[in-house]
């Protein structure tokens, strides 16, 4: 497995690993997959990575801002998507460790990801690397077939940016 800086030609392969995440339905509350300009716009330039075999991705992690807020510039929300054919297999903890090296990297202090109850595998993955459980919002969300959903909030504070 290689990991590499994601590059706009692999949108299509990476929206794919995307729509398999949302066919949970417990990813995230998103029920389509935007275009990659929509996509582009609401991630951070820095921090996209691919993990790859034989030319086949099999996941991928990005940074979204958490704010607008100049305050709030070295916080960011985790993205991190696997392929259903690579689930279970450690490409998502290789993309997890390196999206912490990259984000530290591009001085970020704060990673944050809000994950639903139901996705055990994503809470066990950023327990894993070291992230620690904050709490649980409770129904703050709705998903496209109106049902509320809790978020449970997860934060991995820099041992290197921002002490």
């Amino acid at each position: 497995m290689v990991l590499r800086q994601m590059i706009s030609d692999d949108w299509p392969l990476v929206s794919k690993i995307y729509a398999e995440g949302i066919a949970t339905g417990y990813a995230t509350f998103e029920s389509t997959v935007p275009d990659f300009k929509s996509w582009d716009l609401a991630h951070v330039n820095a921090c996209r990575i691919i993990a790859e075999s034989n030319g086949t991705i099999l996941g991928w992690a990005a940074l979204s801002p958490v704010s607008s807020r100049c305050v709030y510039g070295g916080v960011a929300e985790v993205s991190v998507y696997i392929a259903n054919i690579s689930r279970g297999k450690g490409v998502g903890k290789a993309l997890m460790l390196r999206l912490i090296e990259e984000s530290e990297a591009a001085g970020y202090w704060t990673l944050q990801s809000g994950i639903f109850p139901e996705n055990e595998a994503s809470i066990k993955l950023h327990k894993k690397v070291g992230f620690r459980y904050l709490g649980k919002r409770e129904r703050v969300g709705k998903t496209q077939n109106g049902i509320w959903k809790d978020n449970l909030l997860f934060e991995k504070r820099s041992e290197k940016v921002g002490l």
